[in-house]
């Protein structure tokens, strides 16, 4: 195993959410097609794909976590940009803090503010 490489969300308006999360991230799409939208952040890929079928109540058992540096910030940013709050922030142990927002389309996203990773090269 190299590491983690792509995060997938599905989404039922794909042109709609490229322009959400190119705000989110504040970043472009590095590729663009109607069947898939990518984004690099920081190395990681970000990937949108349409859902034929728009699903109301996705699955909550998998979260993919992005770092930041200023939980609390960052978590209201993302309220405020239109994601929906699931978990407000909470230290897991440590310094270690954690929260989740779902996305326009119901899709989960973490974020995390954990000093003691380091990527290993």
């Amino acid at each position: 195993m190299q590491g983690l490489r792509t995060t997938i969300y599905k989404v039922g308006d794909i042109e709609e959410a490229k322009k959400w999360y190119s705000e989110v991230f504040e970043t472009t799409p590095y590729f663009d097609e109607p069947f898939y939208v990518g984004f690099n952040i920081k190395g990681y890929e970000l990937g949108l794909q349409p859902e034929e079928q728009p699903v109301v109540g996705k699955a909550e058992s998998v979260v993919t976590y992005w770092g930041v540096e200023e939980i609390e910030k960052e978590y209201e940013r993302l309220v405020a940009l239109g994601a929906s709050k699931h978990e407000d922030p909470v230290n897991v142990g440590g310094e270690i803090m954690t929260a989740t927002v779902k996305d326009p389309w119901g899709n989960l996203i973490g974020i995390i503010y954990n000093p003691e990773f380091k990527l290993e090269e």
